[in-house]
């Protein structure tokens, strides 16, 4: 019986990476003209960082996680998302003694035990971006210029900017209250997950896609309506620069984010071309996360963006077979030694050589030189040894030419990078 893969985990085929490469090389050039760098960190953290974080009423750390204990009895998690471990890099390494501000990115897998779906798995990626160190609204709207921008550099259009405002710790504890009062004289037509966390986590419920729910939440007070004057002025000057750049956008007062770190402008680039699962990406400010997590007292903001989704969205690109340059056709013990030797050194240059390791007539290695769509095919046998040249055939124009052992290395080499087209 042979092994499967694990479900929600898929493998990425050769034939299917070209979108994914493409989508990664466009966040590395978009993300470091606006200042960001990569950082990479583990896959997996300790538990008690994402419990602290993302919070233990979330439905993250109380149904999602992949956590197990260690051979020491340290209790880890699979990542869930990647804010928190680069935050905890952050703190740890004391990257705000080097510089008062922080741009950074990264690119990587992350992992929930949940339902497999559309867009949605158990191992998925993200391409994320955090900035640290500035309060001023200008670094909300550029981030979201730069998120608008690497959607339009990708060539995905059908999605929309939606932008919301969480409150700060001011001010949201009386929205809270506010709309517990509320969500208690709907308790009855809430579904059992709403029901269980309304009074913990309030303001998932207005997230809930459950119909009911979003019914009976039709009607609930809406954040922005409670505001403190601090967090008011910074969403609308938020407002106010997305528009100078000439940016649409909606706001959404629904809107929530599934993670407690968030505060003040959230927001999600949504779309209607993957059903339930509409955001493809999604972020906001976490002002209070940094010092919560050991380090100074800091401003954030950041975002992720799931590349299962972009790639649902763009389509995939049916990236073919790279087609060699030059195939050898070695007949011989000798002559296929010297037919890699050859090869390597020409694959050292840059050229996409091949060849048949194992010894097969000269009839087999011209059709896998065919299934391969090499473009030219060096001949080498005892009789070319002895005679100190090569055939060596132009498949496509189907013409051949010989040429000298001696330097071939270098000769091959420089026309095959020149232009394909040997003298």
């Amino acid at each position: 019986m042979s092994i499967t893969g694990i479900k929600g985990m898929n493998d990425i085929l050769p034939g299917e990476i070209a979108t994914w490469q493409f989508l990664e090389r466009e966040a590395h050039r978009i993300f470091q003209a606006y200042g960001f760098r990569e950082i990479r960190v583990p896959v997996v953290e300790k538990t008690d960082l994402f419990c602290r974080s993302i919070g233990e009423t979330t439905d993250i750390v109380e149904k999602e996680m992949y956590t197990f204990t260690d051979k020491g009895g340290t209790s880890l998690t699979l990542r869930p998302e990647g804010t928190a471990p680069v935050m905890r890099s952050f703190i740890e390494h004391k990257l705000h003694a080097q510089d008062p501000v922080a741009k950074l990115y990264y690119l990587g897998p992350m992992f929930r035990y949940e339902r497999p779906q559309k867009g949605r798995y158990r191992q998925f990626h993200q391409i994320g971006v955090e900035a640290l160190g500035v309060e001023d609204p200008k670094i909300d709207a550029q981030i979201l210029a730069m998120l608008c921008h690497y959607f339009e550099a990708v060539g995905i259009d059908n999605v929309e900017l939606h932008i919301n405002s969480l409150g700060c710790r001011e001010c949201r504890p009386g929205y809270r209250q506010t709309l517990v009062d509320y969500l208690d004289a709907h308790i009855e037509v809430l579904c059992s997950d709403c029901q269980r966390r309304y009074r913990t986590n309030p303001l998932r419920v207005l997230d809930c896609k459950v119909p009911a729910c979003k019914e009976a939440t039709a009607m609930a007070p809406s954040v922005l309506e409670h505001l403190c004057a601090s967090c008011e002025d910074h969403f609308t000057q938020v407002k106010s620069y997305l528009t100078e750049l000439d940016l649409s956008f909606a706001v959404n007062d629904r809107m929530v984010r599934g993670l407690d770190y968030y505060t003040k402008t959230t927001f999600e680039m949504v779309t209607s071309s993957l059903g339930a699962q509409n955001a493809v990406a999604a972020g906001g400010r976490y002002d209070g996360l940094v010092a919560e997590l050991g380090g100074p007292p800091m401003a954030g903001i950041g975002f992720a963006m799931g590349v299962e989704r972009l790639v649902l969205m763009k389509g995939e690109t049916p990236l073919p077979a790279p087609r060699p340059q030059l195939f050898l056709a070695a007949m011989g013990e000798e002559a296929s030694r010297r037919a890699f030797l050859l090869m390597s050194a020409l694959q050292r240059r840059g050229i996409h050589a091949e060849m048949e390791y194992a010894g097969k007539s000269l009839k087999a290695q011209m059709r896998r030189a065919g299934k391969l769509q090499a473009r030219f095919v060096l001949i080498l046998g005892e009789e070319e040894l002895a005679r100190q040249v090569a055939p060596l055939r132009d498949m496509d124009a189907g013409t051949q030419q010989e040429l000298p052992l001696e330097g071939l290395a270098d000769r091959l080499a420089d026309a095959l990078a020149d232009d394909g087209i040997c003298p």
